[in-house]
């Protein structure tokens, strides 16, 4: 009842909303996988969920950004703070201020009641939880909290894939074993995967029909 967000910076106008004037824009759904920058190969720091919410475009655009404005940061209400490019969020991607996931509303352990994705970048660079407070800034300007400690600046997910079944140390039946999992590489999009069991030629995988550009595509051989 109380959360308020503040888009403010360089900006030709501050803009303040409710939540309640959040829920009645334009609120837009969209299926996208998001990946952790700490996920090893074969990890389980990716997941793909369905998210609601209102286009950060059109709140960004209301607050009309200045020449120079290249970087949103973006801030919880612990202080936290994550820098996302101005232009990535205002491309046309499903950028959003997201209150539900999975059709229920957004849980507490994801962000409650508003948190920031935006599909194609690492979620240290966009995908901010609790979120109060917008700035537009510039990257010369301001390093929000991993790049002060040394992370870069722009981190672009990177084409990763993961092997589901069979896992690790299970006992197969001989025979005929699929071999299978998800290949992401969001807002780049999935053409094909490959496989190669103990060093023998690549064959190619059989995929999934894709469901957007933004989300793992499954894939079995």
């Amino acid at each position: 009842e109380d959360w308020t967000l503040r888009i403010t910076g360089m900006v030709d106008e501050p803009v303040e909303l409710t939540y309640a004037e959040l829920t009645e824009l334009d609120i837009v759904e969209a299926d996208i996988t998001m990946t952790c920058v700490s996920n090893p190969v074969g990890g389980r720091y990716a997941g793909n969920a369905r998210w609601v919410g209102a286009p950060l475009k059109d709140l960004l655009e209301e607050a009309g950004p200045l020449p120079g404005a290249d970087q949103i940061v973006s801030r919880s209400v612990d202080g936290f703070t994550i820098g996302t490019p101005t232009g990535l969020a205002m491309d046309g991607r499903d950028a959003m201020l997201a209150v539900a996931m999975n059709g229920e509303p957004l849980p507490i352990v994801h962000g409650f009641p508003v948190r920031i994705i935006v599909p194609g970048l690492y979620g240290y660079v966009s995908a901010t939880k609790w979120i109060v407070d917008i700035e537009l800034t510039s990257f010369d300007a301001y390093d929000p909290y991993w790049v002060q400690r040394g992370w870069a600046e722009r981190a672009p997910i990177k084409t990763m894939s993961r092997i589901g079944t069979p896992s690790p140390f299970l006992n197969l039946v001989p025979g005929e074993i699929p071999i299978a999992g998800v290949a992401w590489a969001q807002h780049v999009g999935i053409d094909r995967v490959e496989v190669s069991i103990d060093g023998a030629p690549w064959v190619t995988a059989e995929l999934a029909g894709e469901d957007t550009v933004d989300t793992w595509r499954q894939w079995v051989y």
